[in-house]
């Protein structure tokens, strides 16, 4: 009978090791989600780009449907992140993360036999709606699972498997392509996913919130059109110009969704976001960190493989090998900025962080004048830079509000970050495509529309494509109008991570500790008084 005690608690351990280990294994199927799938736009577009359409003389691949291939994913996964956590709390974690691993897995098979682009967009946004309610029901699972020191480990675990995903998600892409076929990328996501929902199934124990009201339905329709409506148009500007009525009309209704979302959300009892945690200035501070992440690190991930294949010509498996030099910081980065936290506060060493990766910015637009090779060091400091603040933000996340709001404070975070991916991807394909536009209409004399298409394409890595709309402009001729495009977008990344470090700095740059969010408290408390 002594020994009962110690035989349930191995057995106990054993068990939340297992849950650990069935969600640390479906969030590495998200990140080779993303950064594959961008990895293998390419690809798709040679295989898929000339089916389910009526093929034209150079048009075969669809640069709008291209971007899709990414977007898609993104915005479904950034919008339904907060009402797939509302699920989780109503109807169970474990149900909810067993439905949304079993939705990734089979939108992975039907992405595997995908037999048009469209078929691809539309099961990339299934995929993405999957992939949000997997990540909020598992990592709900684990809040429940875990207490104190060891859900700080478990969730330390959980941001790890992002960076090894994001590390060599391009890679494996790259390799998976060259000895196999673009649609093995979408099966080994697949496979990941199954194996979890394995583990899942067997050792996940169901639990609710006992207080959970329901999901906020008008706030989360509200704010899916007002992403989706920006994102649609941001995207169809390139080819349709950013003065044409479809585009204004779309952009302008994400304006008016986004208030209506505002008003919803201040009026509603129990809303999907909780807008009074932004009179915490800390708060404030710490969304602008993964803003900053996406435009200085996340876009690369996507636009720098398509630059490398469709452009400079090298092959997936050795754009894989050269964009490890980006992701692999990830690996141990964020664990030397949690020692550094024993000297220098978390704001400092995060606006630290940014600084470097605008450095690296900047550097890499001269670099890579000299080929993509060229590019090995300064994408490794964009790397670093990055990995800074990224292994410190999830934990301030929710050290700078009040304890019993850390929740809802977590789900701001998180939808923050996703949907800023898919805002920013969105945003700089299209300026890339504008730029690139204008340093050729400089060049080559043609028709509008011909030119408008041509830049999508090479926006979207497709020379070949851009080359035929335009037959008066040699190949040389595009690529240097890309490269100068490319440099100024870089530039502007820069500027923008400058400008969030020097926000950080001003909203965190003091010692961060737990007390702080108190002191927010009362401070509030004594500004309402």
């Amino acid at each position: 009978m002594a020994h009962e005690p110690l035989h349930d608690s191995n057995a106990d351990s054993r068990r939340r090791v297992a849950i650990l280990a069935a969600v640390c294994v479906a969030a590495l199927a998200m990140p080779l989600a993303f950064s594959g799938g961008a990895v293998a736009t390419p690809a798709i577009g040679r295989a898929l780009g000339n089916l389910g359409t009526i093929a034209t003389p150079g048009k075969l691949a669809d640069p709008t449907a291209l971007n899709w291939i990414t977007n898609a994913f993104m915005l479904s996964f950034g919008s339904l992140l907060m009402a797939a956590g509302a699920l989780a709390d109503l109807y169970g974690r474990k149900r909810v993360f067993i439905a949304g691993l079993a939705g990734f897995v089979l939108c992975s098979l039907a992405l595997a036999c995908a037999p048009t682009l469209l078929a691809v967009d539309w099961l990339r946004g299934a995929q993405g709606a999957a992939a949000a309610a997997a990540l909020a029901g598992g990592t709900a699972a684990l809040a429940q699972e875990f207490e104190g020191h060891a859900r700080t480990r478990a969730f330390g675990a959980l941001g790890a498997t992002f960076g090894l995903g994001l590390a060599f998600g391009p890679l494996i892409a790259g390799v998976l392509i060259q000895y196999a076929s673009w649609r093995a990328i979408f099966l080994s996501g697949g496979l990941a996913c199954l194996l979890s929902l394995a583990f899942g199934t067997r050792y996940l124990r169901e639990s609710r919130d006992p207080h959970a009201r329901g999901i906020d339905w008008p706030g989360t329709l509200s704010f899916t059109l007002a992403l989706s409506s920006f994102t649609f148009g941001v995207i169809e500007a390139p080819v349709r110009g950013w003065t044409s009525v479809p585009v204004i009309a779309l952009l302008a209704a994400s304006a008016l969704l986004a208030c209506v979302f505002v008003i919803v959300e201040t009026r509603s009892a129990r809303p999907m976001l909780d807008l009074s945690l932004f009179r915490y200035p800390r708060f404030v501070g710490v969304q602008v960190l993964p803003i900053a992440t996406c435009y200085c690190y996340i876009v690369l991930l996507v636009v720098l493989p398509l630059r490398m294949i469709g452009v400079d010509g090298l092959r997936e498996i050795d754009a894989g090998c050269l964009m490890i030099a980006l992701s692999a910081p990830m690996l141990v980065v964020p664990f030397v900025a949690a020692a550094l936290t024993r000297w220098l506060s978390m704001g400092i060493l995060c606006a630290a962080g940014l600084v470097l990766a605008a450095a690296g910015l900047l550097w890499l637009a001269v670099a890579l004048r000299a080929g993509p090779y060229a590019a090995i060091a300064p994408m490794a400091l964009i790397g670093i830079g990055a990995a800074l603040p990224w292994g410190l933000m999830d934990g301030l996340s929710v050290s700078v509000v009040p304890k019993e709001r850390a929740g809802m404070a977590t789900g701001i975070f998180s939808t923050t970050r996703v949907a800023g991916e898919g805002v920013a991807l969105a945003t700089v394909n299209a300026v890339l495509a504008a730029l690139t536009a204008t340093h050729l209409a400089q060049r080559v004399p043609g028709d509008p529309l011909a030119l408008n298409e041509a830049t999508a394409r090479l926006a979207s890595g497709d020379l070949a494509q851009a080359t035929l709309w335009l037959p008066v402009a040699d190949t040389t001729t595009l690529q240097h109008a890309y490269s100068e495009a490319f440099g100024t977008v870089l530039i502007g990344l820069a500027a923008i991570t400058l400008l969030c470090a020097v926000i950080v700095l001003v909203f965190l740059g003091g010692r961060t500790r737990t007390g702080d969010a108190q002191s927010d408290v009362l401070a509030q408390e004594r500004q309402r008084a």
